[in-house]
């Protein structure tokens, strides 16, 4: 299962502990929030995209959405989520548990600029019933995040 993994990945670092699973689902930022007690913007998504031929994983911050002219403009093509059964397949997550940790090789991670405004986020950790809290450096460090980018539209206010 993809949260053994996860935890797996995450005992080298010693952080295994701070995983979190929950009694019930966090498969939407919705849910994830009301399982956290948090504003659904701290929960980190982690949308799946496909750019020639190769996943990729874009981490954002739970209120906002992709904007695809920005898209575009950073990844030279329109963005084309990834089906489910793709998901699991090129990622090694299901959707409502895809996360930035313990992908499968060649999986590039990018991370929105939309998260820079918290000081902690939640990611999923492969399942649809955990998170993990985490600093903006951890998410950096423990993601293996290729860059930054500004691919979301600007909040609602």
């Amino acid at each position: 299962m993809a949260i053994e993994a996860v935890k797996e990945y995450f005992s080298k670092y010693g952080l295994a502990q701070r995983v979190q699973e929950f009694d019930v689902s966090s498969a939407t930022v919705e849910l994830a929030a009301q399982a956290l007690g948090c504003e659904p913007g701290r929960i980190a998504k982690t949308l799946s995209f496909l750019v020639d031929g190769q996943a990729i994983l874009i981490v954002a911050a739970g209120d906002v959405r992709i904007d695809n002219a920005k898209y575009k403009a950073q990844f030279g093509k329109k963005a084309k989520m990834l089906s489910p059964e793709e998901a699991e397949t090129l990622v090694g997550h299901a959707v409502g548990g895809v996360c930035p940790f313990a992908v499968k090789e060649g999986v590039a991670v990018y991370l929105d600029q939309s998260l820079k405004r918290f000081d902690t986020v939640f990611p999923a950790c492969g399942s649809s019933n955990s998170a993990i809290e985490l600093t903006i450096p951890e998410l950096e460090t423990y993601s293996g995040f290729a860059a930054w980018v500004d691919v979301c539209k600007d909040r609602q206010a």
